[in-house]
């Protein structure tokens, strides 16, 4: 029996992918294993979000063929989907592949085992595709399940490789969502998390909302929770937010990608909204959801990207007031258009993501520190610590309990935790 490694790069999205890519290998015949020096074969499941993204996957394939001669190395995800021509810059990858046809991949790899001949096979996405539908079984048990629902992007925001590199908006028929969910239920997951590309655009093609699939979920025996991925924040419409305010089982936490809170900045990144338009959304939200936690990511460094815009973009993220900041530095994508703008220079965007990451840090605590004496369920998972249970509140926030008087496991379990303390990360509490 031949063994396969995976080593995985980028979102939630692809390491999703990953777990699809594992079960059509186990049904295939193929072992996964969980170290690299004994596989037979590696699949490096790239990303192409940011220019280390690439050079990390590349990196990847380049060290795994000198350390490792023998094995068929596999290069699959965005980065060649997006750019085909470095499949001959890496020769090292006796297999390439893109995001697309997934599914085919363990019977090229029968192929180069058996021929020993190099593969490419990248094929083009186009209007109309519809989404890729690959049945899987979990490999762990997880009490946490990620669902993609969606694929593709048609916005095309000035620095983003992600259209070439996944197609256009396409979803997850909501009679295959139903079955997959049925079936994480059935192996234990209490919480369901809804991601993709671009999941505010799911179910377009089908005259359906996002808030369908949020609600199919919710009404599926055994998940206890349902939480959204990352969501463009012009998308929530008012009747969207009434129907979520409805179901208990759902997480009150939104990721809205802000990327900049100056309104000259977002326009030039080709974003679809303004800093006003956006805090108006934030608001609705709230109306609705009066606890909601907001969490963003915000890009510091972008062409041209001014002073200025940048005290604009600390000063809107701190009107918010967001529980979480991803915060990340642009780097230019070769082919988008904001790779042509004047760049900023290194030094000034390390600057600002160290400012912006404070910031982050300063609005991380005043949030936690406004849940002190709040009592909430949390969903306890996997026992890292020997002095602490851990898990996640429905705003997502990391609660810890002292293992001192609760010895046992208290694993893929829901508890009602007194928030007592706020510490850098999380939160300390007793269960009542």
């Amino acid at each position: 029996m031949y063994k396969v490694y995976f080593i995985t790069y980028g979102c939630k999205v692809s390491h999703y992918e990953t777990e699809l890519l594992k079960s059509c290998f186990g049904d295939a015949g193929f072992s996964v294993s969980d170290k690299s020096d004994d596989a037979d074969v590696i699949v490096v499941n790239s990303c192409t979000v940011t220019g280390s993204g690439d050079s990390k996957s590349l990196y990847s394939v380049r060290k795994l063929r000198k350390d490792l001669p023998d094995a068929v190395i596999v290069l699959t995800g965005c980065v060649p989907q997006a750019s085909p021509e470095i499949a001959d810059k890496v020769p090292e990858a006796d297999i390439v592949t893109g995001t697309k046809e997934r599914a085919k991949l363990p019977a090229l790899v029968f192929e180069a085992l058996t021929k020993r001949s190099r593969i490419v096979e990248i094929p083009e996405y186009r209007a109309g595709d519809a989404f890729e539908c690959i049945s899987y079984t979990p490999t762990d048990d997880r009490t946490r399940g990620f669902v993609k629902i969606q694929d593709g992007c048609n916005c095309f925001c000035s620095y983003c490789m992600i259209p070439y590199a996944r197609g256009r908006c396409r979803s997850k028929p909501l009679d295959v969502l139903e079955s997959e969910v049925k079936m994480l239920a059935e192996a234990g997951r209490k919480e369901i998390v809804l991601t993709g590309i671009n999941i505010a655009f799911y179910g377009a093609e089908y005259g359906l909302r996002l808030v369908d699939a949020v609600e199919l979920c919710c009404k599926t025996d055994g998940i206890e929770r349902v939480r959204l991925g990352s969501i463009e924040p012009e998308m929530l419409s008012d009747d969207d937010l009434q129907r979520l305010s409805v179901l208990p089982q759902f997480c009150p936490q939104f990721h809205l990608s802000l990327q900049s809170g100056s309104a000259a900045t977002l326009k030039r990144m080709n974003r679809r909204y303004t800093p006003d338009e956006y805090a108006a959304i934030a608001g609705k939200i709230r109306e609705y959801f009066p606890d909601a936690a907001f969490t963003t990511d915000i890009m510091v460094g972008f062409p041209e990207e001014t002073d200025e815009e940048f005290s604009e973009s600390m000063a809107f993220a701190e009107k918010i007031g967001f529980s979480k900041i991803h915060v990340f530095q642009y780097s230019p994508r070769k082919g988008t258009p904001a790779a042509k703008m004047k760049q900023i220079p290194e030094n000034i965007k390390h600057e600002r993501a160290d400012k912006m990451k404070a910031l982050g840090d300063k609005l991380s605590m005043r949030y936690m520190k406004k849940l002190i004496g709040k009592t909430v369920p949390v969903l306890f998972e996997l026992e890292k610590s020997a002095d602490f249970h851990q898990g996640h509140a429905p705003d997502h926030t990391l609660i810890k309990i002292s293992r001192k008087n609760q010895k046992k496991s208290l694993r893929n379990c829901i508890f009602y935790v007194t928030i007592e303390r706020a510490a850098d990360d999380c939160c300390f509490g007793k269960i009542i």
